[in-house]
């Protein structure tokens, strides 16, 4: 007998954690989900490749591994194995925050020195998860909350940078041009009608209506060239350690502080998805699942290093899908997880999403980075708005989105902190831990 959902007011989803959505709905659902991700996925390998001038071979094969080591990071998070993951609707992706020390480390010992350390690096993240309920003081709701903010905040220049036409308009000067803008809207606002509707299959639906829409519009306009799909064919098989291991201290280091601040966003992340799932954002039940997630991230990464892929994290913006289509049910994460490996063994059916617009894109993500936003927001106002928590809060958003604002005020730093310091996440969150740890205000 097929299992209903369990909605209540309060959380309003169609579909709780432990809910089994039916085929078409769960189907929906993960589609949305990888339209979503599919291009952060393998924009980082894309970049990497480019900055150590690797042949096209090579390039399709990282981010053919980048795809599929991420079906295997998703499934194990939303699965569960023992204590590692978190049993949520939890995606993982390529992470963004590795790029700079990883073609650091390219430059000098190639990607048998970038694997090798980041799989040596990973295991820091492992650590720290296992302290995590020794923390709490530290990482508090209040700082998880200003992180999943920060998170949220950030990512809306990425995504309004996409509406603009993305860095090839920047290159060009069309950035900004109306047909770019034009179609973003168009996107956004199909998803906002589609998504106020009281059919439950609508909602489901309206991030692959505004997607599929805008994806058709711009292909009307001829900004999309389904031609070159005919270059990219065959199967991609995994080779693990296919370009060798080596490893260095100095890379380790530098990668192993993007992994303590993966952790601290992983946190945030996962505290977000319980949050908007409905779930518990505080007590044992909590600790345990960020535990496992933060356990499985490091985990996952050195999975990823095996199969000559990068480092991967939780990704924020499916945070955002979960509240828009209203399911949280983590089973829709073996579907994702499922799409993905298929995807990175056939680079062709990758290569259609990959050639969708940025300002299609970014009409979606501008939206689901507003949503994570929004869901940080509702974990500060829960807590109790002392002076310490308003002077904490402060500090934060200020310097963090100081160099999000501003990164040029960062440029006399020597490059391994501004390499640090560049995310307004990595520099409001690692803010909001010490000022949270040390600001002392007798009421």
């Amino acid at each position: 007998m097929e299992k209903q959902p369990q909605t209540t007011p309060k959380n309003g989803l169609i579909y709780g954690l432990n809910d089994r959505p039916p085929f078409r709905e769960a189907f929906f659902a993960a589609l949305q989900h990888l339209l979503a991700i599919f291009v952060a996925i393998i924009t980082p390998p894309l970049i990497i490749s480019g900055a150590l001038k690797l042949d096209t071979e090579t390039t399709g094969y990282l981010v053919s591994m980048a795809l599929i080591a991420s079906g295997i990071a998703t499934f194990v998070q939303c699965r569960r194995f023992g204590f590692i993951g978190t049993g949520l609707l939890c995606i993982q992706g390529t992470s963004f925050s590795f790029i700079g020390p990883i073609i650091a480390a390219g430059t000098t010992g190639g990607l048998a020195l970038v694997f090798g350390s980041c799989m040596a690096a990973a295991s820091v993240e492992m650590i720290i998860s296992r302290l995590l309920k020794y923390t709490r003081k530290i990482i508090t709701p209040l700082v998880s909350g200003i992180v999943v903010t920060l998170i949220g905040m950030s990512l809306i220049k990425v995504g309004i940078t996409a509406c603009g036409g993305g860095a090839a308009a920047q290159a060009d000067g069309t950035f900004g041009s109306l047909r770019y803008v034009g179609l973003a809207a168009l996107v956004l606002v199909l998803i906002l009608i589609f998504n106020r509707s009281s059919n439950r299959y609508l909602r489901m639906s309206s991030i692959v209506i505004g997607l599929a829409t805008g994806y058709v519009v711009a292909w009307l306009m001829g900004m999309t060239d389904f031609g070159l799909v005919q270059s990219f064919g065959g199967v991609t098989v995994p080779h693990p350690f296919r370009f060798g291991l080596d490893i260095s201290l100095s890379a380790v280091l530098a990668l192993a502080l993007i992994f303590v601040i993966t952790a601290i966003e992983a946190y945030g992340d996962i505290t977000a998805n319980s949050m908007i799932s409905g779930e518990p954002v505080e007590g044992e039940v909590f600790i345990r699942r960020a535990s496992g997630g933060i356990f499985a991230d490091g985990f996952n990464s050195m999975i990823s290093g095996m199969l000559c892929a990068f480092p991967n994290s939780v990704f924020a913006q499916n945070n955002g899908m979960i509240q828009l289509t209203g399911v949280a049910s983590r089973y829709v994460g073996y579907y994702i997880a499922g799409m993905l490996v298929v995807l990175g063994l056939f680079p062709a059916v990758g290569l259609v999403f990959s050639l969708m617009p940025e300002p299609v894109l970014g009409g979606a993500t501008l939206l689901m980075f507003g949503t994570v936003a929004a869901a940080g927001i509702r974990i500060i106002a829960a807590q109790e708005m002392n002076r310490k928590a308003t002077l904490v809060i402060a500090v934060s958003f200020s310097l963090g989105l100081s160099v999000e604002l501003v990164p040029e005020i960062l440029c006399q730093l020597p490059e391994t902190l501004r390499n640090i310091f560049a995310s307004g996440i990595t520099t409001g969150g690692l803010t909001a831990i010490v000022a949270n740890a040390l600001i002392r205000i007798k009421e």
